[in-house]
């Protein structure tokens, strides 16, 4: 149960699914909302390295094009996507974190949604402004201990480059360096911004602002989510 939060009124029987750009804070919420819920959060990156380790037929195919480094194709993940789904731990609802990127997979989990009979997903849509984005990626330092992380603009350390709980070394990933972040919101624009317009054509994405900090976010969001 995330701290602060009143219990659900209900179970959450559905698909939640978070859209918005890298940084915008989706995978944070996304936990806090799948422990407040007692339901799974779901990922195609966890469900490829699953299949890959069980050998399953959808990993075995999936191997070869993961380890030359190009993406698996929507055939094989939605396989595993459906799934994963149809488990039992999902029956209560879940929630996805970073699916669907593309149109294509958009109306190809409606189908498998409609086939395991759950209703329509609710979509929020982590609205967050480029500067902040920028900023929240570039000043985002690691532990190379503990594995914490820091944001020297938002959340510093005490001791500049170093870990408050054991003084390990704070590093940048390579991913949050400014050109890397440039490509990647680039990428979203291209790929995954027309899924906005797809959900909201359809009256299932609320705008969420992203801007506020964490613990707000969370109080919003949950209200939304209990409202649904």
């Amino acid at each position: 149960m995330a701290s602060g939060a009143a219990a659900p009124p209900r179970p959450l029987n559905r698909a939640v699914i978070f859209l918005g750009p890298p940084g915008a804070g989706k995978g944070t919420q996304a936990k806090i909302v799948a422990r407040t819920y007692g339901v799974p959060h779901l990922s195609t990156g966890d469900m490829l390295r699953d299949h890959v380790s069980r050998r399953t037929e959808l990993g075995n195919r999936a191997r070869p094009i993961m380890e030359r480094g190009d993406l698996v194709p929507d055939e094989i993940v939605l396989g595993m996507v459906e799934e994963r789904l149809s488990r039992a731990d999902c029956r209560n609802g879940f929630v996805f974190d970073g699916f669907p990127r593309t149109l294509n997979q958009a109306e190809r989990l409606a189908l498998i949604l409609d086939g395991l009979s759950f209703p329509r997903p609710q979509v929020i849509h982590f609205v967050v402004d480029r500067e902040q984005l920028f900023k929240r990626m570039t000043g985002r330092r690691t532990c190379k201990v503990g594995g914490e992380i820091y944001n020297i603009y938002d959340g510093p350390p005490r001791v500049p480059g170093r870990c408050d709980n054991d003084g390990g070394e704070l590093e940048q990933r390579a991913d949050d360096r400014e050109e890397v972040i440039a490509e990647r919101l680039a990428a979203y624009d291209r790929q995954t911004q027309p899924l906005v317009e797809y959900y909201r054509r359809q009256h299932l994405l609320e705008d969420l602002n992203g801007m506020q900090g964490p613990e707000a976010v969370t109080r919003v969001l949950l209200e939304m989510l209990a409202k649904a």
